[in-house]
């Protein structure tokens, strides 16, 4: 027993730490000195947050003033949506939701379906079509004959001018999103035409705190229609000394695309939400309306010029973002040029009003503010729809 409790003792004073060992134990460690780089990214980050996090609160205090309750009509009415897919799918459903809140009943159906038989057996109010160009005008002609009331509501005008001139008369009602073709239905025989654009649903487009991989200086959603890519030609080089996102089909157009390429997504269709946060990721949104007589998917035989703002314009203004806009001479009957948004009328405009708003935040933040109050104040589809339906059904 004595042996194994001696030679167990050697093994600990073998393995003990020696006083030197002790003593280096025992001395203080000097503090790690801070990354320079590290702190400074620390930094840049709080300020980032708490200047988003800051925005976005002012952008909910702001929509909390805001009210739009819609009447509810005593009606049964029919939507025939589109059944075209994307990217008119969103627009079905934000105009199905909207009619759903609105009416004392609903029934939904689309172009692929029998919606004659369906509207004789469910004998709604009224039957109203969006887009129509999908429904033959022989089936519209039989709801009318139950005595069912119809509409439709073009969204492409003027660009299809050339099909819906022979559609509009089948309908007892003509709504069309392009002030310059109410006259042109009215010619054509249709007694009842009004000029009702689109809007905006806003539940999906609103203001957001997008991730901060989603922030960018310029962002621009949109189709390479020629005449579009004539104006950004002249521009691509000063675009790429900015942090800017192009979404959408056809840039490879680019006389300089290689300058730009890495900021495109070319082919990249977006849905409203992931397009609602590369508006909401970005100081400034160009917004370029398509051009009347484009020759990229136009039929538009009589030259209809198009005076009347984009659905683009109301979806950006909605996300509490500065919207530059080229002109159109109807934009004033929506916003306040100046005020609520921002314009410009050529490629060196547009330049310079970028390079001023980026400089200037306090302003640039106090135009998209009124812009995003006056959107949810007068531009959403209840707000259009509650015209749609009193126009059809006049108290």
């Amino acid at each position: 027993m004595a042996v194994k409790s001696l030679r167990k003792g050697r093994r600990a004073a073998k393995h003990a730490p020696s006083r030197a060992s002790k003593k280096r134990f025992l001395q203080p460690v000097a503090p790690m000195l801070p990354d320079p780089e590290l702190e400074r990214g620390r930094a840049a980050g709080f300020a980032t947050g708490h200047e988003h996090g800051r925005w976005f609160g002012k952008c909910e205090a702001g929509l909390s003033l805001v009210s739009y309750s819609p009447p509810i009509f005593p009606l049964h009415i029919m939507f025939i949506a589109t059944a075209k897919g994307y990217p008119y799918s969103p627009l079905d459903a934000s105009i199905a939701d909207s009619l759903r809140s609105m009416t004392l009943r609903l029934s939904v159906s689309d172009t692929l379906q029998n919606y004659v038989q369906q509207a004789e057996t469910l004998r709604p109010d009224a039957v109203i079509f969006l887009d129509g160009l999908q429904a033959p005008v022989e089936n519209v002609d039989a709801i009318r004959a139950l005595g069912i009331r119809t509409a439709v509501w073009f969204t492409d005008d003027p660009y299809y001018s050339d099909i819906t001139r022979k559609l509009a008369p089948h309908y007892d009602f003509v709504f069309t999103l392009e002030k310059n073709c109410v006259e042109f239905y009215r010619r054509l025989g249709c007694p009842n035409v009004h000029y009702l654009p689109l809007g905006v649903n806003p539940d999906e487009f609103r203001p957001r705190n997008p991730d901060l991989s989603l922030r960018r200086e310029i962002s621009f959603v949109g189709s390479a229609y020629h005449k579009r890519v004539d104006f950004f030609d002249q521009i691509t080089p000063y675009l790429a000394t900015r942090d800017i996102i192009i979404s959408g089909l056809w840039w490879e157009r680019l006389r300089d695309y290689q300058l730009l390429s890495s900021r495109i997504r070319a082919g990249h269709w977006m849905g409203p939400l992931e397009t609602a946060a590369t508006y909401n990721g970005a100081k400034i949104v160009i917004n370029m309306h398509r051009a009347h007589d484009d020759e990229t998917f136009n039929s538009n035989s009589e030259m209809i010029t198009a005076v009347s703002p984009n659905p683009r314009t109301f979806e950006i203004s909605a996300c509490g973002t500065l919207q530059l806009t080229d002109v159109r001479e109807d934009l004033a009957s929506f916003y306040t040029p100046g005020v609520e948004i921002a314009t410009y009328s050529s490629p060196q405009e547009l330049v310079e009003k970028i390079d001023y708003y980026l400089q200037h935040e306090q302003e640039r933040q106090d135009i998209a503010l009124r812009s995003m109050h006056r959107t949810m104040k007068e531009h959403t589809y209840a707000h259009r729809l509650n015209y749609m339906l009193t126009s059809m059904f006049p108290s």
